[in-house]
């Protein structure tokens, strides 16, 4: 069972996330602008009302998982005095006691994601590395990886781009994974992620290495101003892939948009280049790609901000898009995190999603330094 100890050191923990949340401060914030949404005028502005929704409603969820936290700790306080005087098993604590910490964890963890952007949903892109068919293979599976971790979540998942391998797997997708946080926590899988496995695809049964870079940016949504030149702006389309519908094959329903972007301090062109064949309305489609060109373009904004910031971090350990950060050992049973050190061997469980440790290890690293600077 656990020891007084122990209470006393998860009571003292719900006492500084009183403190770190400010929960006086926005309960009476979340009071205030609750009021606000009862003006008989407030959904003139449909707009404004839906931002001052999703604001209240944000704060409401700060308070409702603070309350749920604390809860949990009165109870298992009550529980470890019940097993002392024998009113029940001392099991029934210890449960107690682990259901506390997974929450209060938790809540830990999402204070820790403070930036602008960690709020956001995520969009996230998958691409195989060199390797054919194994490495295809290898981003398909990381593909059901972020699914069942988003299911896990209760996040939802929009594919909306997916080009299929030659023999299996594919060679690249990008994912829509909708909910609170989602790119605050999947931002630490940014990063190339290294495979090595005896291969079903080699007839010699060799051991292979095999390589696929993950790339997640913020999913911006019309709240957020974003400038997109129209005049910069060219579509081409083209007849959908796979399985389903009597469109399929047979319409242009998918769309290719293509964006000539400038840097703004540097002067250099690209072409920004995005496919979209989630639907089989091309309007719908094109909405999509603008939705995911406005993301990237956000995400390049965010990147000058922090331009500053990485001068400072030069010396200290980058992840940066291209870099190495995991490796996935099938038969020797590990997984385990470069940057942070975190390993484990439940290999089976990390391919079904389970991957909380490492994002919790990488944000528990990194973003206190944020904080800091």
């Amino acid at each position: 069972m656990i020891t007084a100890e122990q209470l006393k050191e998860t009571q003292e923990r719900v006492k500084q996330l009183h403190q770190y949340l400010d929960i006086p401060a926005k309960q009476m914030q979340y009071e205030e602008e609750q009021l606000r949404t009862q003006a008989p005028d407030f959904w003139d502005d449909q707009k404004r009302a839906e931002e001052q929704m999703k604001l209240v409603k944000g704060l409401e969820k700060w308070l409702v998982g603070y309350k749920e936290v604390k809860t949990m700790v009165d109870e298992l306080t009550l529980a470890f005095d019940f097993c002392k005087d024998g009113l029940i098993e001392e099991s029934e604590v210890d449960a107690s006691y682990a259901q506390a910490i997974e929450s209060i964890e938790a809540l830990e963890l999402k204070n820790m994601l403070r930036q602008e952007e960690d709020s956001m949903s995520c969009v996230l892109k998958i691409n195989s590395g060199a390797g054919g068919t194994e490495s295809q293979d290898w981003a398909q599976m990381l593909m059901r990886m972020y699914m069942r971790y988003a299911e896990a979540h209760d996040y939802r998942v929009h594919i909306s781009n997916l080009q299929e391998g030659d023999e299996a797997g594919i060679k690249t997708v990008t994912m829509e994974i909708e909910g609170d946080y989602a790119y605050g926590y999947l931002k630490s899988e940014n990063g190339v992620h290294r495979l090595v496995r005896v291969s079903p695809y080699n007839a010699q049964g060799k051991r292979m290495t095999s390589f696929a870079s993950v790339f997640a940016t913020p999913l911006v949504d019309d709240t957020i101003e974003v400038y997109v030149d129209p005049s910069k702006i060219s579509w081409d389309t083209f007849r959908s892939s796979g399985a389903g519908g009597q469109n399929v094959n047979k319409v242009e329903t998918g769309v290719r948009l293509r964006y000539q972007y400038t840097d703004p301090e540097t002067g250099e062109e690209e072409e920004i280049l995005i496919e979209n064949t989630e639907s089989r309305k091309q309007l719908e489609n094109r909405e999509n790609a603008m939705r995911l060109l406005r993301s990237q373009l956000y995400d390049r904004e965010l990147q000058r901000r922090k331009a500053a910031q990485a001068k400072i971090e030069a010396g200290k350990k980058k992840i940066e898009w291209g870099s190495q950060i995991r490796s996935y050992v099938f038969d020797d049973r590990r997984v385990k995190d470069h940057r942070t050190g975190y390993q484990t061997s439940d290999v089976g469980g990390v391919m079904d999603g389970k991957i909380d440790g490492f994002i919790k290890a990488y944000l528990m690293e990194f973003a206190g330094q944020n904080e800091e600077e």
